[in-house]
């Protein structure tokens, strides 16, 4: 019997998160990528043997994921959708093709832009950083992430794109703090 409370308190998760995903589907995801943003940074600080954890980049992490994480991907997703209807292998490998060429560029840069500035750095900080990191990122995405995202174009319901989305950003939020970290440590020693 007490194994069964876990998997009740589990189950009520799963079904309140989806009535609310249907009911609220931007402030649902919103919320949902604010936080998941902020435990991959987090996650990667403690990996990393962080002795103080950078409260700014969490933070610029979780408003990023609240404003940004969840809205962009949940209106690209919903128009891909009416736009594409159908999911035929031409139109799957179509959708894939514009998540992969269009909206990742996109979004790659606007992640690496907007955490840069929720971090506190000038638009010339900014500017800097993209261009040392931009390509080695956005090249790495694809090379890296490009077959599950083929698995979430294919397979994963619409409704729960974003959240596959966003599980997938926990681990690349750990990889974009790691080359923002180690971009920062490399201006910081050439500075002095």
């Amino acid at each position: 019997m007490a194994l069964s409370k876990p998997a009740e308190f589990l189950q009520g998760l799963v079904l309140t998160y989806l009535e609310r995903l249907n009911s609220r589907p931007i402030r649902t995801k919103s919320i949902t990528s604010c936080i998941i943003a902020s435990l991959g940074n987090i996650t990667l600080q403690n990996i990393a043997g962080a002795k103080m954890i950078d409260q700014d980049s969490v933070v610029a992490f979780g408003l990023f994921g609240l404003l940004f994480g969840g809205p962009v991907p949940h209106f690209f997703y919903e128009s891909l959708e009416s736009t594409f209807p159908e999911n035929s292998s031409k139109m799957v490998f179509l959708k894939f093709g514009i998540e992969r060429l269009l909206f990742t560029p996109f979004y790659q840069f606007l992640s690496l832009y907007v955490l840069s500035r929720f971090e506190g750095k000038s638009h010339e900080d900014t500017m800097k950083q993209i261009y040392a990191i931009y390509w080695p990122i956005l090249k790495a995405n694809w090379q890296i992430v490009s077959l599950i995202q083929f698995f979430n174009v294919k397979f994963v319901p619409p409704m729960l794109r974003v959240l596959f989305h966003n599980m997938v950003g926990f681990f690349w939020a750990m990889f974009i703090t790691y080359k923002k970290r180690t971009d920062d440590f490399r201006r910081a020693n050439i500075v002095k």
